[in-house]
């Protein structure tokens, strides 16, 4: 057979993502502070895009109604024919959510007295950012200390070992290295530790948990020889050794309990009291809400601001030569498409929250008990959108209603199977049962792994006794062993 060059016609299909459509799957699995940024960015890049103002001169929006049916449309079909409605508005002026103080609502204070006896919003209210101001932390609590007590080369180790101190108030590095790495002798920086030690906290500086404790019995003059050696045997007071302690502490048990006792009244992580790192809240994307017989979900578009066009800025430079209207007739169909995606978003993420309601009811209305074991195919089939635009729409979301704050993921577990032949359990309805008998069992009666199984399966969980101690060590709960050395300790305390 001759080689050479030829031409050949073959027919091929394969799957191509628009920017458009990868953009849409992308917002889809955004949360809406996520969301907002990107919305600010896109503002920026595109002149014909602007923030709707927050005084809006129109009607105000309506109030949500009850559980309705929405469009059967299909994401994917409403990206392709466009079939994108009206956005979703939320009304948290009306009585649709239950308003616990007079900041959820303008409208309320209004001639009504507001905190501190002052009437109105136009008066002097108390400052909220000041709530919100951080603290010094704790090396920085610890530095001004320094500088007020020592100077010179002193200052200089001293800062040296506040840097090596961790969050909890722990030097996490060895004395040695520290003196090896300033080029001093190791005896001066002992003393300069016993200085920092004398720092507020008490406790600060500590190289083990028994230091910390002894600084702080230290500090109220109670660290006496027997305390001295019951901090340091701190390991055989955790395996619940107290005939051993007893005997190397030279008291009897009526001393070694008020030992304890006092012990458990010392604080082991004295550094957190001047933590440096904020703890930020979750910000719900979803309410929930009964009203009536009812549910009312509604987004939360108090992180969301809606956009709209400037479409007299469209006409005004649309009138310019051809690389100008080319340019805005670019800029005014991505503005558009970016509209329809963010109202197709809202719709969709009201549609998978409206099925998670309604297949997990139970748990709304009576508690974790109640959930029921749901999949993310399950959702998507009733619905009738693809499993992976449910996931999307679920990642990074949050849901409140009057239980808490909960993720979307948090709504699909696994199932346990029923003992009785019943349908399946939520595994965390599980985890919650176990938690509630641990929790009432009385400290001469610990229930083992196996008592447990036996107590459930009564119940109707049919579970195997590796699954009920996952399940225990999932919650934070220790074994039988465990929980009763840690009754007996705080009997002894008691």
């Amino acid at each position: 057979m001759a080689l050479g060059p030829r031409l050949d016609l073959r027919q091929s299909q394969q799957l191509v993502m628009t920017p458009q459509l990868q953009q849409a799957i992308k917002l889809l699995a955004l949360s809406n502070v996520e969301l907002e940024a990107f919305i600010a960015e896109e503002i920026e890049r595109n002149p014909l895009l602007e923030m709707e103002g927050a005084q809006d001169d129109g009607p105000a929006p309506e109030a949500a109604e009850p559980l309705a049916p929405l469009s059967e449309t299909s994401t994917d079909t409403a990206f392709e024919n466009g079939a994108l409605a009206e956005g979703l508005d939320a009304n948290f002026d009306a009585e649709t959510f239950h308003h616990d103080s007079p900041s959820d609502s303008v409208g309320a204070l209004d001639g009504a007295t507001g905190m501190d006896g002052l009437s109105g919003v136009s008066g002097e209210g108390p400052d909220f950012d000041s709530f919100a101001a951080e603290g010094p932390g704790l090396h920085e609590h610890l530095f001004a200390q320094a500088d007020m007590e020592l100077s010179g080369s002193d200052l200089l180790i001293a800062r040296a070992l506040i840097d090596r101190i961790d969050d909890c108030g722990y030097l996490s590095e060895p004395l040695l290295e520290i003196a090896n790495r300033l080029g001093v002798p190791l005896a001066r920086v002992e003393a300069m530790l016993a200085v920092v030690q004398g720092f507020d906290p008490v406790g600060v500086g500590a190289r083990s948990l028994g230091e910390c404790l002894a600084l702080q019995a230290r500090e109220v003059d109670r660290c006496d020889p027997a305390m001295q050696v019951l901090f340091n045997n701190l390991d055989l007071l955790a395996e619940g050794r107290m005939a051993q302690l007893k005997r190397i502490c030279g008291v009897d048990d009526e001393d070694l309990a008020d030992m304890i006792r006092e012990l458990r009244g010392y604080n082991p992580k004295p550094g957190l009291q001047f933590g440096s790192s904020r703890i930020e809240s979750v910000t719900p994307d979803v309410f929930v809400a009964q009203r009536g017989h009812g549910w009312v979900i509604e987004l939360n578009n108090a992180t969301l601001p809606r956009l709209v066009i400037n479409r007299a800025y469209h006409a005004e430079i649309g009138s310019g030569d051809k690389a100008t209207r080319g340019w805005i007739n670019d800029c005014m169909a991505e503005a558009n498409w970016l509209t329809r995606t963010l109202d197709q978003r809202q719709r969709t993420i009201i549609k998978v929250t409206t099925e998670i309601v309604k297949q997990q009811e139970g748990f709304f209305l009576h508690g974790v008990e109640h959930l029921k074991p749901l999949t993310l195919r399950a959702i998507a089939e009733a619905i009738e959108m693809h499993e992976s635009t449910v996931s999307r729409v679920t990642s990074n979301k949050y849901l409140s209603c009057s239980r808490g704050v909960y993720e979307l993921k948090y709504f699909f577990t696994s199932g346990v199977a029923s003992s009785d032949g019943g349908g399946a359990v939520s595994a965390e309805a599980v985890k919650s049962r176990i938690k509630a008998l641990i929790a009432a069992e009385a400290p001469d009666a610990i229930l083992s792994d196996d008592t447990l199984v036996e107590m459930l399966r009564e119940e109707g969980f049919d579970l195997a006794r590796r699954t009920v101690a996952k399940y225990r060590e999932a919650v934070g709960l220790g074994s039988s062993v465990q929980r009763r050395r840690q009754k007996a300790i705080s009997a002894r305390a008691a």
